[in-house]
């Protein structure tokens, strides 16, 4: 059966919508949160870090679950475990919070897995554009969770839990809107297995080092950059102010990258610029906070919505075959995700250590070394071995 393009775009995006506010809503309401529940230093911080261990520790799931039950009904049920999850967490105490926060989170990282290869096979003429749909969305729906999270939560009433409970709603909706995807369903295909494994493929572990890097650097200074001005003597408005300028700076960077990189021979030069544009925000923050900061969270943003728009671009640009789209996106995404899980840990306790902010900014800039030459490298006209699994087609 074919199936409208523009639908099917549409479907994207209501999907996309949902990968990041469950996540992305839970700092503004942290302190109220922490209060009620009467959580330690320890618990707060192993909820700020779980959902990023859960996108890496459950992405391998996506790809198997996808050849078992095909991508449509894969997606659709993360859909309903996300609202599962989102509702959970604030219906009692800190074991449902956890709870809630597993089930939403792992439901995240099955969707950051699949819609790359959905995008390939669905879109195979259009992969650039739908890749900065994506990739903006994304951006764009954790921007506005970080905004609209406090306010909305003000409107409905119950607190914290209201603010985090709204969260839900996307979700169902766009559950109810997926259904009829269920009509066209991925399915193996006939192939005979080989034996190659992405993990001993160079090219996947340069793809999942820029992807990783660039995350650290990304949930590092997202975590931390408000605090890093607050010592410097801005109010917590204003410092809040600078992040999310930082995050609306990602978002025309997400949505132009991917068309113009697929168009290009190669993205050593993409890699290197969006790379280059973070490490002058950095520097900037490290040597002259507050002689511009507009200019440096602005480069920033534009560095990491680039490097991240890079990121999963590369999923798509270096890989022939759908799964293998989805295996890479998996591998890159599951040792990625817990790598940066570990990026604001390391900036704090550095924090914490020196009592100065100068040893993390240094630290984050080292970062841009590994993060530089897997770009250079990931950035090639190659493509992945070829592997035995069957591809993921659509049968109509």
């Amino acid at each position: 059966m074919r199936r409208n393009p523009l639908l099917l775009a549409l479907m994207v995006v209501l999907v996309a919508v949902n990968l990041r506010p469950a996540v992305a809503s839970v700092g503004p309401v942290l302190p109220d949160v922490r209060a009620d529940l009467a959580l330690s230093g320890t618990a707060t911080a192993l909820l700020t870090t779980l959902p990023l261990l859960c996108f890496g520790l459950l992405a391998l799931l996506a790809p198997r679950l996808a050849r078992w039950a095909g991508i449509e009904r894969v997606l659709l049920a993360a859909l309903l475990v996300l609202v599962t999850g989102t509702v959970c967490r604030v219906l009692a105490g800190s074991g449902l919070l956890f709870t809630g926060t597993v089930l939403a989170a792992g439901a995240i990282a099955i969707g950051n897995v699949l819609l790359p290869p959905l995008i390939k096979r669905d879109f195979p003429t259009r992969t650039g554009v739908m890749m900065g749909v994506f990739s903006m969305t994304v951006s764009a729906a954790a921007a506005v969770a970080s905004g609209a999270t406090v306010p909305l939560g003000d409107a409905l009433g119950h607190g914290w839990r209201g603010a985090l409970g709204v969260w839900a709603v996307p979700a169902i909706v766009a559950a109810l809107l997926w259904l009829p995807q269920l009509r066209a369903r991925t399915a193996p295909d006939e192939r005979p297995p080989a034996p190659r494994s992405l993990r001993r493929d160079p090219l996947a572990w340069q793809v999942t080092t820029f992807f990783g890097t660039q995350s650290l650097s990304f949930y590092a200074t997202l975590a931390w950059l408000p605090s890093i001005y607050r010592e410097h003597g801005v109010d917590a408005a204003s410092a809040g102010f600078l992040l999310a300028l930082s995050g609306v700076a990602q978002i025309p960077v997400a949505l132009v990258l991917p068309a113009l990189a697929q168009r290009a021979s190669n993205q050593i030069a993409h890699a290197v610029l969006s790379t280059a544009a973070m490490g002058a925000g950095l520097a900037g923050l490290l040597l002259a906070p507050m002689s511009a900061p507009v200019v440096w969270v602005v480069l920033l943003g534009i560095g990491q919505g680039a490097t991240f728009a890079l990121g999963l671009n590369l999923f798509v640009l270096r890989t022939r075959r759908v799964e293998d789209t989805a295996r890479l996106s998996a591998m890159a995404q599951s040792t990625g995700y817990v790598l940066c899980a570990f990026g604001p840990l390391l900036v704090g306790l550095l924090h914490e250590a020196t009592g100065s902010w100068t040893p993390p900014l240094v630290l984050l800039l080292l970062f841009l070394v590994p993060q530089l030459v897997s770009g250079v490298l990931a950035g090639r006209d190659r493509h992945v071995a070829e592997d035995a699994s069957p591809v993921l087609v659509a049968s109509r």
